[in-house]
């Protein structure tokens, strides 16, 4: 019976930013636990191989291809979506990007790109999203903040706005929006091995920095953010709103 409530059978979910790392393993655990995925991402190709890799193991897997940060964009790909696929029942804003730069010399261009990807994109996907499902009554929405969203580090200080911003906008969706039986809530992963952090990964005395700083003494794997996401897309968390659950190796609880 308890293992029953972390079931998403039955269930749509919309992953943004899920053809490769993070969001690839959480669509590829959230399909494990029943649900029908839909990958998005702007390389058609990359979300098709990894459909291919989630259908061969005989679960449902559909690819939406469209850019989050274009709202007109944005609202027809969730139309086809509940036409062509069904209602969404979950939907995890997954898709960021990062660029470092000490901040005095911080390039304008590259400002406006990380506030696009990571917070228009959260407000243009769940505005879309949850306009159909406050009719219906349910819904899980799933953000991906950050270790970021509460601390700050130099050369970062335009990706710490936005993760804050994430933070503060799960919030305030779970005020407004839990009366209608739709849950949102955040998931702060800490320093996670992907491939957008292999340079980081390389770099011997930043990855000695992390280990040190990380009471596991590790960077985490993609795979170790599933079971959260299972949790918060599932009826095992359905009196959880408003919540940022750090997965982080213990790194935001020390000094």
């Amino acid at each position: 019976m308890s293992l029953s409530l972390f079931s998403l059978e039955g269930k749509i979910a919309l992953i943004t930013g899920s053809g490769q790392g993070i969001g690839l393993a959480m669509a590829e655990g959230l399909s494990e636990a029943g649900a029908h995925v839909v990958l998005n991402g702007r390389d058609k190709g990359k979300l098709e191989t990894a459909r291919a890799a989630i259908a061969n193991s005989g679960r449902k897997v559909s690819i939406s291809a469209f850019d989050v940060t274009e709202q007109a964009v944005v609202e027809a790909a969730i139309a086809t979506i509940e036409a062509e696929v069904g209602p969404i029942d979950i939907l995890i804003n997954n898709a960021g990007t990062q660029k470092r730069a000490p901040f005095t010399e911080f390039p304008a261009e590259d400002w406006h790109d990380l506030i696009n990807t990571n917070l228009h994109s959260v407000f243009y996907v769940t505005q879309a999203v949850t306009k159909r499902m406050v009719p219906r009554g349910r819904g899980k929405i799933v953000n991906i903040g950050s270790v970021m969203s509460e601390l700050g580090r130099p050369t970062i200080v335009p990706y710490t706005a936005t993760k804050g911003a994430v933070k503060m906008m799960t919030r305030g969706l779970a005020a407004e929006l839990g009366k209608h039986n739709i849950q949102t809530n955040a998931i702060g992963p800490g320093y996670i091995v992907t491939e957008l952090n292999k340079a980081l990964i390389a770099d011997e005395t930043f990855s000695g920095w992390v280990k040190s700083r990380t009471p596991a003494g590790r960077w985490g794997e993609t795979k170790e953010l599933v079971g959260a996401a299972i949790f918060l897309s599932s009826a095992a968390s359905d009196y959880v709103n408003g919540h940022l659950l750090m997965v982080d190796g213990g790194l935001t609880s020390v000094v």
